[in-house]
């Protein structure tokens, strides 16, 4: 499935990965690895473009101006397209388990093929096309919530990272917000994490409250950038 941006043509610019972990607190064990996601040994999937990186500081140091209880909570960053593709057909398996989906019966390929369609809306297609790169395997891109800073217990957000729902949806509070307690609450955390993010930056995915991005195809079409800055890297 290609989103609008990968017609977004690409020149990397060739900025290094640099680590988040000394800088920014890192939610552990990693998720993805211990699913058993193929890293490597010398793999470190808490890093970012050095551009990304730097803006992260200034969206950091605006969320403890604005919220000075606040912090980040980083869940993924920098994803190699082989880890891509090892998370979407764990996702499709899990969700086929979830919802009695046999995926070799022939009964159920209509289901399966929706369902397919379901997760690629949050999980890019693990391809290795250098024009149509998954955001993640960039550099430029992350996962994140908002946690509290005396204690970095991650706050309630409405909704789980990678949730497949519409409730992932950055917006989804936005009507019960007005009248529900709790759905302003969420909102409210929503839009305080969208607001420093923006302010330093980056784009938001469309579909997903915690993924935020600079540099990548989403970041140059969101921008009406001609050029995207980052391709795959690995």
């Amino acid at each position: 499935m290609k989103r609008a941006w990968n017609a977004v043509p690409i020149k990397d610019n060739a900025e290094s990965l640099v680590e988040l972990k000394p800088h920014f607190d890192c939610i552990e064990p990693h998720p993805y690895l211990s699913l058993g996601a193929p890293y490597g040994e010398k793999s470190n999937p808490w890093r970012l473009r050095i551009s990304a990186f730097r803006r992260l500081l200034k969206a950091q140091e605006s969320l403890e101006n604005e919220e000075p209880g606040l912090c980040f909570a980083v869940f993924d960053a920098w994803r190699p397209v082989i880890v891509q593709e090892f998370m979407v057909n764990y996702v499709i398996n899990e969700q086929c388990k979830f919802r009695g989906i046999n995926q070799n019966d022939e009964k159920y390929q209509t289901e399966v093929k929706s369902l397919v369609e379901e997760v690629g809306r949050f999980w890019a297609p693990p391809t290795a096309d250098s024009l149509t790169p998954p955001p993640h395997s960039t550099g430029g891109a992350i996962d994140l919530t908002l946690a509290k800073k005396d204690d970095h217990i991650a706050l309630k957000m409405g909704g789980e990272i990678d949730q497949i729902d519409n409730v992932s949806h950055p917006n989804y509070y936005a009507k019960a917000s007005l009248v529900d307690p709790l759905a302003k609450e969420f909102h409210l955390r929503r839009l305080i994490l969208r607001r420093v993010m923006y302010q330093a930056g980056f784009v938001q995915h469309p579909s997903e409250w915690w993924h935020f991005s600079f540099g990548d195809q989403l970041w140059a079409w969101s921008n009406k950038s001609k050029y995207a800055l980052y391709g795959a890297i690995d």
